[in-house]
């Protein structure tokens, strides 16, 4: 059965949906995206996506869609038209068309942007193997802009980190700068040592995660201990554990990292409970 999708104010099988070649996300990768779980044919976590999309947009001086107050009742629409149970959707606002190719930005008066919203069902998202086995992850150089904390669309390099993990037989890539790490290829990176959970501070160099706000929050709430600085590679394979974030993902513990097992190779207690709070809170919050 083909999906209902949304395309710039219309819901139509997938297969109907179309928008130019021009289109600014497929010429520029001028755009920007979001992506909510679906839990329980609940949204998880949607205000923070709605606040980080608004955010994307004005540091890209891109105009929002004239349908930016209804994301919700559409998001709620495909969710219905679409019967997702467990899954995700997928926001995307390009700059639009200006029916050719020009570096220049089109005016924003006259090329209005281009909103396309599409479903992933995902049965028992919520109860994914990879969180009770632990993911291995390798390290890779970040050679990505230095805007990463504007959600665009240009995920080149880290799509060629994920094949590059796949094929050293690994499931992610942790990127490195400067002899830190930033983030993972669509996640946020966390090490826990003797007890004290340790992930880089907010900046332009990682995407503010959603995800990431809420577990550091239900961390301290459950009188964790959380410090936001830098980490290296080498520090990471010392740690005791660690772990990943994301809208898709919730806590991914992480049990090797190069090769080096942390711990004793198997996901640790504070991913395993943080995994647990963020579930049972964040369902309690859906809409």
């Amino acid at each position: 059965m083909s999906r209902t999708v949304y395309v710039n104010g219309e819901y139509l099988p997938e297969e109907d949906a179309k928008i130019s070649i021009f289109d600014r996300s497929f010429l520029m990768a001028d755009g920007v995206y979001e992506v909510t779980s679906v839990l329980g044919r609940k949204l998880i976590d949607f205000d923070g996506h709605l606040a980080r999309l608004e955010r994307s947009l004005t540091e890209l001086d891109m105009q929002k869609p004239e349908a930016f107050d209804d994301l919700l009742a559409i998001h709620r629409k495909l969710v219905e038209l679409n019967d997702i149970e467990d899954g995700m959707i997928y926001l995307q606002v390009s700059r639009g068309s200006a029916g050719d190719r020009d570096f220049v930005f089109p005016d924003s008066d006259v090329v209005k942007p281009t909103l396309v919203l599409f479903t992933q069902s995902k049965p028992g998202l919520a109860d994914s193997p990879a969180a009770r086995a632990g993911i291995k992850v390798i390290s890779i150089d970040d050679i990505r802009w230095g805007r990463r904390d504007i959600k665009t669309v240009q995920l080149l390099y880290p799509s060629m980190g994920k094949m590059a993990a796949k094929k050293a037989g690994c499931d992610d890539a942790w990127m490195v700068e400067d002899g830190f790490v930033t983030e993972g290829t669509s996640n946020n990176a966390y090490i826990v040592k003797n007890g004290k959970i340790i992930t880089r501070q907010l900046s332009n160099d990682i995407l503010h995660g959603i995800t990431r706000a809420a577990v550091l929050r239900f961390a301290r709430e459950a009188q964790m201990e959380v410090e936001e600085r830098p980490f290296t590679i080498e520090e990471a394979k010392a740690a005791d554990e660690g772990f990943v974030t994301s809208a898709s993902t919730f806590v991914f513990p992480v049990v090797e990292i190069d090769g080096v097992k942390l711990g004793d190779g198997t996901p640790g207690p504070v991913a395993k409970r943080l995994r647990e709070i963020y579930l049972e809170e964040s369902l309690k919050s859906a809409i």
